[in-house]
């Protein structure tokens, strides 16, 4: 089904002083936006208009009892400067699995990506030509009752805006193993994209830096000892000649890149495997010297080696000069998402207007 769009352009264009050298993560924002309402079961008001604040009730539902999900995605460009969108489909049914755990209406797919394609190729002056930057999608919903009452909203808003950004993280990750606090549960919205995820997680990352570390590495909220995810990306560890990862429990975020990380590695014959792993299994590998790599994926950071990972009082360094499984994907992905590795598995699509 193809959708009607009101498109607004805006008459006051940032574009020109954006330094693209420079972007910090998540602070410069594109002109546009895409715009959509649920209103008596359908989704209606389909606009793109100039990027400006929201007027919201002091009443509204999403501030009280969280009814919010959101999706992170890029967009590259190849030598020709064609705007190019990443698994695009992959994160409409991811949003629609959010949506029905937070008992939100779902978006129709078609709908999603069309209002996906439109926006970044109407944006796609935005994307930066730099190795490592691209053009960020952020795709969220979230409910828009003036109700004060612990229930599901009858209304809700749907909005994309796109940002360019530079690399998420600039030198390889420190983590530090929570014992304390815990990210999610079985049975809770831990593979949800759902802003209290996020929230739960700020106190202890801000723990972790006053230890000189950068983020969280979670354990599971039952036995404080199997490893979950990352604050911000899942987790993989190279042990020996295996790969291994936290498998998906509907504790973990079933992430896309993860998804894409395995792919490749057993396109490439190696030996990857999703099982639960425990945080004293990772601390016996280090002492025996079989730990060899470990590293964060997401969308966000792509790959992120890690540096080091701390637990109670046993620090784990982990040599970043050796030749490394995390550097081969990185390669690949961004080779793939700029058009200079070939895409066999279909995961590249052209924004089209």
């Amino acid at each position: 089904m193809k959708y009607q769009f009101k498109v607004t352009q805006t008459q006051n264009s940032t574009l020109s002083a954006v330094d693209f050298d420079n972007l910090p993560f998540g602070k410069t924002f594109s002109d546009h936006m895409f715009v959509a309402d649920y209103i008596g079961g359908q989704w209606t008001n389909l606009e793109i208009r100039p990027v400006a604040p929201l007027p919201t009730h002091p009443g509204n539902m999403a501030w009280h009892y969280g009814q919010e999900i959101f999706e992170g995605m890029k967009a590259t460009r190849d030598a020709e400067g064609t705007p190019l969108l990443y698994r695009p489909e992959r994160h409409a049914k991811r949003m629609n699995y959010s949506a029905r755990r937070m008992c939100m209406p779902e978006i129709p797919e078609d709908l999603f990506l069309q209002a996906i394609h439109t926006l970044v190729h109407m944006e796609r002056a935005w994307i930066p030509p730099q190795a490592g930057s691209a053009l960020y999608i952020r795709p969220f919903m979230y409910a828009t009752d003036e109700t004060i009452g612990v229930k599901a909203s009858d209304t809700y808003r749907f909005i994309i805006f796109v940002m360019p950004v530079g690399p998420y993280y600039s030198q390889p990750v420190k983590l530090w193993a929570q014992d304390t606090y815990v990210r999610a549960v079985v049975g809770g919205v831990g593979d949800a994209k759902t802003a209290g995820n996020y929230a739960a997680s700020l106190l202890p990352a801000a723990m972790a830096r006053k230890q000189g570390f950068d983020q969280v590495m979670w354990l599971d909220g039952v036995h404080k000892k199997y490893i979950q995810e990352i604050g911000t990306m899942n987790i993989f560890f190279v042990i020996g000649d295996e790969i291994v990862t936290p498998n998906l429990d509907g504790a973990i975020l079933d992430g896309i890149t993860r998804e894409c990380v395995i792919t490749l590695l057993k396109d490439w014959g190696l030996k990857v495997s999703e099982r639960p792993i425990t945080i004293d299994e990772i601390v016996q590998a280090h002492k025996e010297g079989r730990l060899v790599e470990s590293f964060g994926t997401g969308t966000a950071a792509v790959i992120a080696p890690v540096a080091r990972i701390g637990y109670k009082d046993y620090i784990m360094d982990l040599d970043q000069n050796i030749d490394k499984i995390s550097t081969k994907v990185y390669n690949t992905i961004n080779g793939i998402r700029n058009r200079t590795i070939t895409d066999k598995f279909g995961w590249i699509v052209p924004a089209q207007p």
